[in-house]
C-alpha cells in the first residue's frame, strides 16, 4: 500500500527523525531523504535573511503532490514537511522522504517529490541580500 504518512507546514524547526519515522516500513528495502537547508549565498550573492510564506491551500496541494508520487512509484510511504516564517542560515527549510522495496525506486520518488514540491506547491521565499537588495522566489 502506497501511503502519504506525514504532510506539514511548520513555523517551528523541522525534525529529520520525525520524517524518517513516518516512512519507516518493514517492506522497505530503501529509504531516501532530502534535506533542504538555508544557504548563505544564492547565485553568488550573500544572503542575510530569508522568509517563507505559503498560500492557505498549501497543505492540500502538498498532499496532492505527495499522493501523486506515491501513486506513480511502487512506494511504501511518503512524507514531506516545509518551514514557513523567518529562517536563518543553516536552518532546515524542507525535509522529504520516501521508502520503497528497492533503493532505486526510493531515490527516484524522492527526487520527483522535491522537484514537484518546488514547482507546484504555493510557497514563496523572500531573500534579503548582503548588498541591500532582496528578491521573491516562486511568487505568483
Amino acid at each position: 500500500m502506497n501511503e502519504v504518512r506525514l504532510i506539514g507546514m511548520r513555523s517551528e524547526p523541522l525534525s529529520v527523525d520525525e520524517v524518517l519515522a513516518a516512512v519507516a516500513d518493514p517492506r522497505a528495502g530503501g529509504t531516501c531523504v532530502f534535506i533542504g537547508t538555508v544557504r548563505d549565498t544564492d547565485h553568488g550573492r550573500g544572503v542575510t535573511a530569508l522568509d517563507y510564506e505559503a498560500h492557505p491551500s498549501v497543505e492540500d496541494v502538498l498532499r496532492e503532490v505527495s499522493a501523486q508520487v506515491a501513486k506513480d512509484f511502487p512506494m511504501c510511504a511518503v512524507a514531506a514537511v516545509h518551514r514557513v516564517g523567518a529562517l536563518t542560515i543553516g536552518d532546515l527549510a524542507v525535509v522529504v522522504a520516501t521508502s520503497a522495496p528497492h533503493r532505486g525506486e526510493a531515490f527516484d520518488a524522492c527526487r520527483r517529490l522535491i522537484d514537484d514540491l518546488k514547482r507546484e506547491v504555493p510557497i514563496w521565499k523572500h531573500q534579503v541580500f548582503a548588498d541591500g537588495g532582496d528578491e521573491w522566489v516562486g511568487s505568483p
